[in-house]
This record gives C-alpha cells, structure tokens and sequence, in this order.
C-alpha cells in the first residue's frame, strides 16, 4: 500500500467509527485539560498529515510500536462534533521532541513526524497512524492534544498508557483529583492484526460548550 492509499484508508476508517459508548449515556463530563508542556513543536514539519510514521523523503518507517489511534470529538451531550481540529504531537520511540529546546544526547529518529493534525467530519471521528508513546524523562508516556471547535472552548490535554508503570507517579497526571476524570485519560493499546499497525487505541474527547 502506498502513502496516498494509507492516508485514504485512514480517513474512511475514521468515518465509519462507531459512536462513543459514553456519547450514548446522553451527558458527558468534559475531557480534563493538562499542560501544553515546554515542547509543543517549535517548528511545525512539512509533512504535518495523520501519518506520523511514514515521513515524506525518508525511506525507513519510525521506530516504535506502531499504533492505530482513533477516537470520537463529541459535545457534553454525547454529540459528534464536525469540523474539529485535532492535533497531536509526541516525543519519538528515542525520547525526543520536535524542538530545539529538547537538546539531551538523544539522537532523534529522522522517520517519526512528531506531530500530525486531522480535521473532524460529520461523525466526529479522527484517527492517527503514530507509535505506542514511551517513557519521557520524567513523565509517564503520554500524547499531547489539543482541539478547536466553533462553539466550543479550546483543548489541550493528555493521553496516558493504560498499564504504564510510570502513571502512578507522573505527577501531572496525578494532579487530576477526580479518579473518574484521571481514568479518562488512560487508555489501552491492544493488539491487532494489520498490515500498518500492530497496536490500536480509542481516546474519545469531550469539549465544553463556549
């Protein structure tokens, strides 16, 4: 399969995610929100698509578990949201930011895009083609997010890896009081059978209302 017919793979995989088990309970709590943190790119990548694995130019994929990561962008009453922006970025499967101010003895991976964006359609769903995060010096492993929605307040926030023995120390995520909020935030990455992934994960995000 070649990088075009992926990205188009990905993008009607999005659309026909199923609603949100949640969204059906008909009143959602919104999704936590956490720190953007010191390493939101500095210097965004040409190639900024879904696929954050197969950088344009580069012959070898990333290293790293490869990971199917979708989820839903619904409203407090279990809605989807259309036309969401959805940005993610993340340290590489070497500990390494897309930053200059990420300057430790790390080589970084030249395959891994670090960060990546998709717009909602009607369903709500994104989807990214990325890698299983790892630990970063002193953090739990984590993705950053962050989402815009007309009519709805802007997010950044945080996904953690359901099982990381490192959540039990991060001390950002446990600034989250409330348990059921702090459990939101951790997902896990199960296995699966495909030719462009090895992994798959759900993180579905609730926004408040403006």
């Amino acid at each position: 399969m070649n990088r075009r017919d992926l990205l188009h793979a990905i993008a009607a995989a999005a659309a026909l995610a199923p609603l949100s088990a949640a969204g059906a309970a008909g009143s959602l709590t919104a999704t936590p929100s956490q720190s953007r943190g010191p390493f939101y790119p500095d210097r965004l990548p040409l190639d900024a698509d879904n696929d954050l694995v197969q950088v344009q130019g580069q012959p070898d994929l990333a290293r790293g578990e490869i990971a199917d990561l979708t989820g839903q962008v619904l409203d407090e009453a279990g809605e989807p949201i259309r036309g969401a922006l959805v940005e993610i970025w993340q340290c590489d499967a070497n500990g390494r930011y897309i930053h200059r101010g990420d300057a430790g003895g790390r080589l970084r991976d030249p395959g891994f895009q670090g960060y990546g964006r998709f717009e909602t359609g009607t369903d709500g769903a994104y989807r990214f083609r990325t890698i299983k995060p790892v630990p970063y010096p002193g953090r739990a492993p984590h993705i950053h997010f962050a989402v815009q929605a007309p009519g709805h307040r802007p997010l950044v926030t945080q996904m953690y890896v359901e099982g990381a023995p490192e959540n039990r120390v991060d001390w950002l995520l446990n600034a989250v009081s409330d348990p059921a909020s702090r459990a939101s935030l951790i997902v896990p990455f199960h296995p699966i059978r495909s030719d462009t992934a090895a992994l798959a994960a759900r993180f579905d995000l609730v926004l408040a209302a403006d």
